[in-house]
């Protein structure tokens, strides 16, 4: 049993054909991925552009976020209802489309709606191409595929950020929107070329409105709270409060009727395997881990350490090297090697790479920053295909897309989860260090007595010399709670190891083969 077999009777593709629907596939996933980061440094030329305060901005981030971790979860229903081809051809379209509407949007409301347009409409995207990229390849190249389909995915967040400033600085904001129409276009041409004859199987199941109005409901919830906490104090606002009990209501609403719903929109009846929910949890856990010290590092390098947005989009970029020239290697490979032990080395890899950030001080250099960095390129070859290949070993072909969908949920709501509560812990940390640190500047300490007076001395006033100790001291409290997070995230990747061993060992013939839709 493989998932190249999925639609039922289609042979792999051969030769050109291969490549072409590789590169139209991955093409697609690409300007996906990228649009999920490309808007974050082009806030400030929107919001000044449209008239709004950048709080107002970040809306343009919130709503295809929700919108997309709305979308994803529906993809196995929604591919039985349309098919597989069909569905990821609308989706790339509409992604088309909306790219084109949220450049001419000549308001932040209407920008804002696009943008949640735009995430809902490219939820299927990701476990879709994954799906058809793995029927156009033999079983025996299946970890190959998956591989080289994996490469577009780590080298797109990065890209993002950099693409987006060079952008916006050289052109205008709406060109990076306005990217997504030739690309698109393209992918959808060649995709159609290739796929149109090689659609999977419809059945026309009942529509779960039910469920699917909670999911919207408690989702929707979820990542406003996630995404507005901080800017709003948590749980000393009552507007969050609100939205956490909408959220946990609707939660436990959509599990109960789910649970018992003869068509679910989500299959949740997946959880029931080992592997699946063993091998999920381990991936979100350790992706939120990830991606909250990927915005953690940044903001410190160019807050506290005088970087600038290319230079710490320089202290990034490597991390795609290493991950680009083994991800191969790991395909090829896996059905060889007990995916487990790979998974448990990617997590050792970004446990040492986190232990070494922790050792990160104000004096650290460039080089310095940089080495962990490219290390962690390591970890992620390591880390996505052999977990996806634990989380789809065992499933029939056609719970893949199901499986792909909610597994992907469990990893981008991991990722919000992640940013916020780091983020939320680095600057109460922080405040606290600083209080602590600031206990000592009063007359009784000889240091800062004679700190202050050498200030004076050489031109400060003394409300001038208090100014620039503070601002020492914020720097060094900082300084300190990036070190607490860098190095409680270096034993939180040790502790998950464990998780990882609580899943079977996937058959030899089935490990790659069966990972079909899940990575990112």
């Amino acid at each position: 049993m493989s998932s190249s077999s999925a639609p039922g009777v289609h042979p792999p593709l051969t030769g050109s054909a291969r490549v072409l629907g590789t590169l139209a596939l991955s093409a697609a996933t690409f300007m996906n991925v990228l649009d999920t980061s490309i808007a974050n440094v082009s806030l400030p030329a929107i919001a000044g552009d449209l008239g709004v305060s950048p709080v107002q901005g970040t809306w343009v981030i919130t709503s295809f976020a929700v919108a997309n971790a709305i979308s994803v979860p529906l993809t196995g229903w929604l591919t039985q209802r349309i098919g597989q081809v069909r569905l990821f051809m609308a989706s790339v379209l509409l992604f088309v489309i909306s790219s084109w509407l949220c450049g001419l949007a000549p308001s932040m409301t209407l920008l804002i709606a696009f943008r949640a347009l735009q995430g809902f409409v490219a939820g299927p995207l990701i476990p879709l191409s994954q799906t058809l990229l793995l029927s156009s390849y033999p079983p025996a190249k299946a970890g190959l595929a998956m591989a080289m389909w994996s490469i577009t995915t780590l080298v797109a967040p990065i890209m993002g950020p950099l693409l987006g400033g060079w952008i916006t600085d050289n052109m205008s904001w709406p060109w990076i929107f306005y990217i997504n129409v030739p690309v698109g276009l393209l992918a959808a041409a060649a995709t159609w070329s290739l796929y149109r004859q090689r659609e999977s199987v419809i059945k026309k199941v009942p529509i779960d409105s039910v469920g699917l109005a909670l999911l919207v409901l408690w989702v929707g919830a979820l990542q406003l709270m996630l995404d507005k906490g901080k800017e709003l104090d948590w749980f000393h606002s009552g507007e969050i409060i609100a939205i956490t009990v909408v959220a946990v209501v609707g939660f436990v609403f959509f599990l109960v009727w789910e649970l018992t719903e003869e068509h679910p929109v989500v299959d949740l009846s997946l959880f029931k395997e080992r592997n699946f929910w063993s091998s999920v949890l381990a991936t979100a856990v350790g992706y939120g881990l990830f991606f909250a010290n990927v915005v953690i590092l940044p903001l410190w390098l160019q807050q506290f350490m005088g970087y600038t947005a290319t230079q710490a989009g320089m202290i990034m970029a490597p991390v795609g090297l290493f991950a680009i020239v083994l991800s191969p290697m790991v395909g090829l490979t896996l059905s060889k090697v007990d995916p487990r032990k790979y998974a448990t080395f990617a997590f050792l890899v970004f446990a040492l790479v986190l232990w070494m950030r922790s050792r990160f001080t104000t004096q650290t250099d460039f080089n310095t920053i940089m080495i962990p960095t490219l290390i962690q390129g390591v970890a992620m070859a390591f880390f996505f295909i052999p977990l996806v290949t634990i989380t789809l070993s065992g499933l029939h072909p056609s719970r893949i897309p199901a499986a792909s969908g909610l597994s992907n949920f469990m990893r981008i709501t991991a990722g919000a989860i992640g940013t916020s509560v780091s983020t939320t812990m680095w600057e109460n940390r922080a405040a606290l260090h600083h209080a602590n640190l600031a206990e000592n500047i009063n007359t009784g300490s000889q240091t800062a007595m004679n700190t202050i007076e050498g200030l004076q001395k050489s031109g400060m006033s003394h409300e001038q010399a208090l100014g620039f100790i503070n601002n020492l001291l914020t720097q060094q409290a900082y300084m300190l709670s990036t070190q607490e997070i860098f190095y409680g995230s270096a034993l939180l990747f040790l502790l998950l190891i464990p998780l990882v061993w609580l899943a079977k060992r996937p058959k030899a013939s089935a490990g790659g083969a069966e990972a079909a839709a899940g990575a990112h």
